[in-house]
């Protein structure tokens, strides 16, 4: 008897030690993810998979880990050879709606965390779920989705958010203001929440006042590295029709936000409309690379390239997406306009 409770026992520390270190890599895995340590979290979910290959979880991050770095056709892999071993893998099925949103795709997208919330109800899928009814242009749906957690959370910053973001796309902006005053309150050090209140406020405002209030604010030594403040500071001069210091100012905040593709959009856009048409190119092909599907950017694309008398290169650009994005067909009628017409100039 007394053996069976040992052995029990060591079972149960056994069990016990294995939960801790499942924990301990699950939890280091995601720190090094938010900080965006992409290589040394692949490093370790790739440790704990030899050890543990058919390990769900971890494959499932690791597709995640993917997705992050925009290779969407690995993760999608990944994806769905978990899902054939378990088709209603909630965080399967939720990595998979993430994947479908950024090819465009926000209808089944919205089906995928409907599926995983069915088997799992938390709340980051309902986060998602407004986020595909936004894009899907439902923005009231979208709303009536965050309240489902609003109204019990009435402080969760990414609910919050997402409300506020989805209120300035129903230019309804006295409430998006209030919204983002409450964030500030939550979270007092947010650049982009600063930055949207001094842009909502000033709203019916001259713009030559609004202009000279940013500048200074920008001359401070605490706002002078703050990319939202340039930005921001970018918009209000390219409203005054000074586009070329417009595109300074974008080129300011892109360097503080590499990672912001607004920024980049916004100074090619400017780069067009001043005929600086090499530049444009080289930041409206960076957004296009990663959302084919904006209209605008390749609008301005197609004008620059034209301008340059360069449509062998428009080619090799759409050529190059198509490889990125072959769900995205339209490309394939771009494609066929264009070779027909370098063969009529021969």
């Amino acid at each position: 008897m007394l053996i069976l409770t040992g052995l029990r026992q060591i079972g149960k520390t056994w069990l016990s030690m294995e939960k801790e270190a499942f924990h301990s890599a699950a939890n280091r895995i995601k720190s090094l993810k938010e900080k965006g340590r992409y290589g040394e979290a692949e490093g370790e979910i790739r440790r704990v998979l030899e050890k543990e290959p058919d390990d769900l979880f971890f494959r499932v991050s690791l597709a995640d880990l993917y997705l992050r770095q925009d290779r969407l056709t690995e993760s999608r892999v990944l994806i769905e050879e978990v899902m054939t071993q378990d088709p209603r893998h909630p965080q399967a099925l939720s990595v998979l709606g993430d994947i479908l949103l950024k090819q465009h795709s926000p209808k089944e997208a919205l089906a995928c965390y409907r599926q995983a919330f069915n088997r799992e109800a938390q709340p980051y899928l309902i986060l998602k779920a407004a986020r595909a009814l936004k894009e899907m242009g439902k923005l009231e749906e979208a709303i009536e989705e965050l309240e489902k957690v609003l109204v019990v959370k009435r402080e969760s910053l990414s609910f919050l958010r997402e409300k506020a973001f989805i209120l300035n796309r129903l230019k309804k902006y006295d409430q998006a203001l209030e919204i983002f005053e409450k964030i500030k309150k939550i979270s007092p050090d947010d650049p982009f929440v600063q930055k949207e209140i001094l842009r909502l406020r000033s709203r019916a405002r001259p713009n030559e006042q609004v202009l000279k209030e940013l500048q200074r604010v920008i001359g401070m030594e605490s706002k002078k590295d703050d990319a939202q403040m340039h930005g921001l500071l970018a918009q209000k001069l390219k409203g005054a029709g000074q586009v070329r210091e417009a595109a300074a100012e974008y080129g300011a905040a892109s360097r503080l936000a590499p990672d912001n593709l607004y920024f980049i959009k916004q100074q090619g856009f400017c780069f067009c409309d001043l005929g600086r048409y090499e530049e444009a190119i080289r930041n409206l092909s960076e957004v296009s690379r990663k959302d084919p599907t904006d209209y605008y950017v390749r609008g301005a694309l197609e004008k620059s390239y034209k301008a340059l008398g360069d449509l062998k290169g428009l080619l090799n650009l759409y050529e190059e997406i198509s490889r990125l994005h072959p769900r995205q067909k339209f490309l394939l009628g771009k494609m066929k306009k264009i070779r027909k017409q370098l063969e009529q100039t021969g």
